[in-house]
């Protein structure tokens, strides 16, 4: 920063005409009073300077031995050495016939030290402030950096942080810079209220909000930090709730936050207003041509159902792509609303009007310190030229924020150059993108590795890879009876179009156990997938794929104990003469379609979610078959009051076989707990009469209908919600001809579980009771898996 300019001695104009004097302060004043007088020296001496080159200096003065100057070219040169951001003060004046130059420069920056932290690491807090290693050293940015620092402990939840900077001299006009901090305690949050609401409790608005109370589990989730910003999120959060579900006249009165012995009491004052429904809802256009009869198909709304703002900018969205695949680039869609109070619905008009041509001049990105400028420019539809449209920016916006990279995404626009060019700014601040998970299980019965115990699972995920917007992930998963090991990447963008390619490679290992509990024999899997992903509309996505698989078996150790030969123990025949081929590889094509429009995808409240998959296997390898299966899962809120969310879903596969040989033992369809809770793994369907042994089926079909609610007395805060179920299932039909047990018969069961959303991931907790089942079944009560059931 330019200090005031001083002025160093009486000047007058006889005095400047003898010799011209200007310093640090008042450069303005000292113009005001001296007249433009214009004076020659022979030299110009350069004195106080250290680092910087004398010769350097005279250059960005621009004035020259022997030519003439005046105060004006004095004051402009004092600016510009200023404005080199390299001195802390400069004086001119004249001597005789030379001007001399004093400068007093800058120490330069030689190390930035921070002592005192624990809390947050020395290479975050390097990033936060401006004073870096060899650049100058300036009081004002070592106060402004402190301040800078004393921010980010609040954005942790450490208000009464103390940051003190000083300065440690060194040898040639060098310092260190160091921050001593004391970084206090921890900041709380007691409670989270609202006042003036009756349609949703308290509980159900807490949920809304990211701002959470303090609980055990903060420390991990850390959603219990008192942040503006956050309060202000939350406010705007209220708001779509509010809207989306008929309340159009909702407002937030107030929100404020209260600091009491280290814990803040967040309270937010509301107002609801009147419920309202959609009333008539037609289209108008001023432009001709339009044909508004054929854009009734666009409408996201309609007359009776409850009014949703969402709906009404998904139709905005909706006619402006018909629109502008009509050729009409520049068309307006604007919604206008007519309450009528007594009825309590609101009629919307959707005006389709000209609007002003205007283009994107340029698109300007800040922030983005990691993140590469294209990952951002690509999720735009619109680019440098296009006609400037504020639908598709918007959605844009939406895009960046599904990302999960940023924590804020600010889209503005400015004037361009020309009166119909506009500049979009960008303005995201960023978040850490990697994650670093670890979990353990216990399943009780037979698994899929065929015993009891214990499981854990570590994984690494990188969802932003360099900065790229790629994703990679690196698991591993180990029990009693099992090994699992997975690496994943995935490119969004492939090729720069919004087509995702990736690869998946894997191994497993498992070893089986027979009806005494004995290892009888052990699988190892190892393949690779290779995947292209690509959006169709924004709720339908496809995925084409190809998979190779080996696997590999061999007796386990349990074999050896069995009395006499191996087809003495008690094992199916048809398992063991799969077990004798040794090796089996499968080559493969798959494809599956996607429908997603889940409004939540780690806790959906509405939506439905449903998948398709076309499997052939016989693209070289021993397997040959077609398989196709499928699932659906709608989502509905039952009651916003009690925060009831009721879930039906329903599931299906078939499996034939193709060519000479009929399908392996391992080809078959084998039951699991996605198809009916309350059975052991491969625990219904076709067996052997002889051993027992279930050997999976053809054909599959399923239901299941589950009713979630919040759990009484625990705080919300915990995540923990609870349900009840049934499920019903069947697994018949087989190709192996000893099979027993092939015909179609169901399995009902009943039961419920917890569902918790851990800081490790949606995990649940189910406890089923068979209701209906065979003689051959296994039965297997609890079941501990991830929640979300798609």
């Amino acid at each position: 920063m330019m200090p005031a300019f001083r002025l160093m001695s009486a000047v007058s104009a006889v005095a400047l005409s003898a010799g011209l004097v200007v310093s640090g302060t008042m450069v303005a004043q000292l113009a005001t009073v001296a007249p433009a007088v214009a004076a020659v020296v022979n030299r110009i001496e350069v004195q106080g300077n250290r680092r910087v080159d004398a010769d350097t200096i005279r250059q960005q003065l621009g004035i020259r031995p022997g030519q003439n100057f005046t105060q004006a070219d004095v004051n402009e040169a004092v600016k510009r050495l200023f404005d080199s951001g390299l001195f802390a003060d400069v004086s001119i004046r004249q001597v005789g016939s030379a001007l001399v130059v004093q400068v007093d420069e800058y120490a330069i920056v030689n190390q930035v030290l921070f002592q005192g932290n624990s809390k947050i690491k020395d290479v975050n807090l390097a990033q936060a402030i401006q004073l870096q290693p060899r650049r100058a050293y300036s009081a004002q940015l070592m106060e402004s950096d402190a301040e800078a620092i004393r921010e980010a402990y609040r954005r942790i939840g450490r208000d009464d942080a103390m940051v003190q900077g000083r300065v440690q001299e060194l040898s040639d006009g060098r310092v260190n810079v160091i921050f001593d901090i004391q970084e206090g305690d921890r900041t709380k949050i007691a409670s989270v209220n609202f006042v003036g609401n009756s349609a949703f409790s308290d509980r159900r608005l807490r949920d809304v909000v990211s701002t959470k109370p303090s609980n055990v589990l903060s420390f991990l989730l850390r959603n219990d930090i008192y942040d503006e910003n956050r309060l202000r999120a939350d406010e705007e959060a209220l708001r779509r709730f509010y809207y989306d579900r008929g309340y159009a006249d909702f407002r937030v009165i107030s929100s404020s936050a209260e600091l009491i012995d280290n814990k803040y009491t967040i309270n937010f004052t509301v107002e609801e207003g009147q419920r309202y429904t959609f009333g008539d809802v037609s289209i108008e256009s001023t432009i001709p041509g339009i044909d508004v009869s054929g854009l009734q198909s666009a409408l996201e709304t309609r007359e009776g159902a409850v009014y949703s703002a969402k709906n009404v900018e998904a139709t905005i969205v909706a006619l402006t792509e018909e629109l502008a695949g009509s050729g009409y680039a520049f068309a307006e869609v604007t919604p206008r609303g007519n309450r009528d109070f007594e009825s309590r619905t609101i009629s919307v008009v959707y005006s389709i009007d000209q609007g002003p041509r205007a283009y994107v001049e340029r698109i300007e990105i800040r922030g983005n310190n990691r993140t590469r400028d294209y990952v951002i420019r690509r999720e735009f539809d619109v680019s440098e030229g296009d006609a400037f449209n504020q639908v598709l920016i918007q959605r844009a916006k939406r895009r960046l924020e599904r990302l999960q990279f940023f924590e804020v995404v600010n889209i503005a626009t400015v004037p361009g150059s020309q009166p119909d060019q506009v500049i979009l700014v960008v303005d995201v601040v960023e978040k850490p993108t990697g994650e670093f998970s670890i979990g353990a299980g216990y399943t009780t019965g037979e698994s899929a590795s065929g015993g009891d115990g214990f499981s854990l699972e570590g994984s690494i995920t990188e969802r932003n890879f360099l900065g790229r917007g790629q994703f990679i992930r690196l698991s591993a998963a180990g029990g009693r009876d099992s090994r699992d090991y997975t690496f994943s990447f995935t490119e969004p963008y492939f090729l720069g179009r919004r087509i995702s390619a990736g690869f998946d490679i894997f191994r497993n290992s498992r070893n089986y156990s027979n009806a005494a509990a004995r290892d009888i024999y052990e699988r190892e899997t190892t393949g690779a997938t290779v995947r292209f992903g690509l959006p169709i509309t924004e709720a339908l996505s496809t995925q084409l794929a190809y998979h190779y698989t080996q696997e590999r078996y061999s007796y386990g150790d349990g074999a050896e104990d069995c009395p006499g030969p191996i087809p003495a123990c008690p094992i199916s025949p048809i398992i063991q003469d799969a077990i004798d081929d040794g090796k089996w590889v499968k080559s493969s094509v798959s494809g599956t379609i996607t429908y997603n429009t889940l409004d939540n995808f780690q806790v959906p409240r509405d939506g439905i979610y449903a998948t398709l998959t076309t499997e052939v296997a016989g693209l070289g390898g021993d397997a040959q078959f077609v398989k196709v299966s499928g699932r659906a899962s709608y989502y509905h809120t039952l009651s916003e009051e009690l925060d009831l969310v009721g879930l039906v879903s329903a599931g299906g596969g078939h499996i034939v076989a193709f060519g000479d040989d009929p399908l392996r033992v391992f080809d078959h369809f084998q039951s699991n707990d996605r198809i009916i809770r309350g059975f052991k793994y491969n625990g219904i369907g076709p067996f052997d009469p002889d051993t027992g042994d279930h050997l999976g089926g053809t054909t599959y079909l399923h239901a299941s209908a589950e009713a979630q609610f919040p759990m009484p007395i625990l705080p919300e805060s915990l995540g923990i919600r609870g349900a009840v179920f049934a499920d019903a299932g069947t697994l018949y039909g087989s190709d192996i001809d000893v099979a027993a047990g092939t015909d179609m018969e169901w399995r009902a069961s009943v039961g419920a579980s917890l569902i918790w959303l851990s800081p490790f991931g949606p995990l649940r907790i189910d406890y089923a009771e068979p209701v209906v089942k065979e003689a051959s079944d296994r039965i297997q009560h609890w079941n501990f898996g991830i929640s979300t059931r798609f």
